[in-house]
């Protein structure tokens, strides 16, 4: 399904979604766009949570990233250290906080999901959205036993946009970019039982897209697995 076919605010509401995809690109990759067109058309289905970290370590090569954020470097090399790897590459795809593949192979993405939802790795904690005039409100459900901690991360991502690039390896290519986050915030802890959080409206309003992210650190305050996911609609 193309990524076209549907907004964010026309999916229907998924609280417990096949997985989550957070792609690291950079508009300076020459090995990035192939990448970005399979992201898109992960963006338009309706049970993945898909979000684009644009990244600034090419920037060297030319051309300035215009979506990338220094936040969104510092998730990949946290990812980096989280998996024992020596060095961060473009297009890596994270998924679901477990493993890292080509962010341009559609057999490697494909896979991975399919692999953790039948291994239990999946979104296993079902998270409800729901919302009023003023506020969101944030149901995370029960761990189902055994210990868990949990950050409950919300996201920010700018709607669909083209972006003509002046220079570097894809100098001259006009590319369109689906949910490239923004902005990472911390809105509490979860700690394996049902628990309810609440958002100001405005704070969700304010920004092109948001989703949230269930998703536990490690004793070093590195990201762990992802539990649960869901995206928060706008009115």
């Amino acid at each position: 399904k193309a990524a076209t076919d549907k907004s964010q605010t026309d999916k229907p509401q998924i609280d417990r979604p096949l997985g989550v995809v957070e792609l690291f690109t950079s508009q300076g990759c020459s090995s990035c766009p192939p990448a970005d067109e399979l992201f898109a058309e992960l963006a338009g289905k309706d049970d993945i949570v898909a979000l684009a970290y644009h990244v600034n370590y090419w920037d060297y090569l030319g051309w300035q990233d215009t979506l990338s954020t220094k936040e969104n470097t510092e998730r990949q090399y946290d990812y980096m250290r989280a998996f024992g790897s020596r060095s961060v590459y473009t297009p890596q795809a994270v998924i679901n906080g477990r493993s890292h593949v080509n962010g341009a192979s559609r057999k490697d993405v494909d896979g991975a999901l399919a692999r953790m939802d039948r291994t239990g790795e999946g979104m296993r904690v079902a998270i409800k959205v729901s919302r009023t005039s003023d506020r969101v409100t944030i149901d995370a459900g029960d761990a189902g036993g055994g210990p868990a901690d949990a950050h409950v991360v919300i996201v920010y991502f700018d709607p669909p946009q083209m972006v003509k690039i002046g220079q570097g390896e894809n100098s001259g290519r006009s590319l369109t970019y689906w949910n490239a986050v923004s902005d990472i915030q911390t809105a509490g802890m979860w700690h394996g039982k049902a628990q309810r959080y609440e958002l100001p409206m405005t704070e969700i309003t304010k920004k092109g897209g948001c989703a949230v992210l269930l998703q536990s650190v490690g004793k070093d305050g590195m990201p762990g697995p992802i539990l649960g996911a869901a995206f928060i609609h706008k009115p």
